[in-house]
């Protein structure tokens, strides 16, 4: 199984460490679309996945969910949080075993996600204390300091509500003067490049492809995650999205090939690893 770069203690004291008046950008992939963003004291907790709830699920199954990665840190751990995000319905994205256990010891925490999902995660979190917060493409709000406009996602298609509402969205994340995207689980879909900024400092995109005999909605690939980044002039690509279960993956090395054809500026993460931007 791989190991994470930093778990448990030493992430957390990461984490903690850096000091409230830091100006800088601070990053952590999380394992699978799992991200922490952390700037001037504030965090932003982007799709986490932080159980073994669908290794659990599929044991006994015909797509067992075997995980590849070893848990970073459990969600116990992490404090300090008022936001959270879920692109999508699917437990690797708002996972239950997850997010109630953040919102025992994170008061007030509020969940950004998308308008027709709402019910179901209502259902899935139970009575637990957490704010649902809708969000539609196109649509903006302002949570804790931190800027968030939904942008549509297909995975595998662009499926609507009777309201016109998206059931998979991205995040386009703007606080001071960074610009972040966080495309959730989604394909490059007609409309995708003009709804994206052309100013992005990061870039977060899955590169684990679409495979139809995995039996699950598929993603970009590596190379299609490259191009991407760089049509939009993104100044960072990370990718994410894989090593997690072993039906699911790829290796990151399309997508770095692809970075280095097209000289677009990129970092391959550990889980648990750091970043710092600006």
């Amino acid at each position: 199984m791989i190991k994470p770069l930093k778990k448990d203690d030493e992430l957390i004291s990461e984490i903690n460490s850096i000091p409230a008046d830091d100006p800088h950008l601070h990053i952590w992939w999380l394992g699978q679309s799992g991200f922490l963003l952390k700037h001037e004291g504030s965090c932003l907790l982007l799709d986490p996945y932080l159980s073994d709830s669908l290794t659990q699920k599929y044991a006994l199954t015909d797509k067992p969910h075997v995980r590849m990665t070893e848990r970073c840190l459990s969600p116990e751990r992490l404090t300090g949080l008022s936001v959270v995000t879920a692109s999508h319905l699917h437990t690797d994205h708002l996972d239950a075993a997850t997010l109630i256990p953040l919102s025992r010891i994170n008061s007030g925490l509020q969940l950004i996600l998308p308008h027709p999902i709402m019910a179901e995660a209502r259902q899935r979190l139970g009575d637990s204390k957490i704010d649902l917060i809708g969000l539609d493409a196109g649509e903006q709000i302002t949570v804790a300091d931190w800027q968030v406009t939904g942008v549509t996602a297909a995975h595998n298609v662009i499926q609507r509500d009777e309201s016109g509402h998206c059931h998979c969205i991205g995040f386009v994340i703007r606080r001071c003067h960074f610009v972040i995207y966080h495309s959730g689980d989604t394909l490059w879909h007609k409309g995708l490049l003009e709804s994206l900024p052309r100013d992005c400092d990061l870039m977060l995109l899955p590169i684990n492809g679409n495979d139809p005999m995995r039996r699950v909605a598929g993603n970009l690939n590596g190379i299609e995650a490259a191009s991407l980044a760089k049509e939009c002039s993104a100044k960072l690509v990370v990718p994410c999205h894989y090593d997690m279960f072993e039906f699911n993956t790829v290796t990151p090395d399309d997508f770095v090939a692809a970075c280095r054809k097209l000289d677009q500026p990129y970092r391959v993460m550990s889980c648990g690893d750091h970043l710092v931007v600006g």
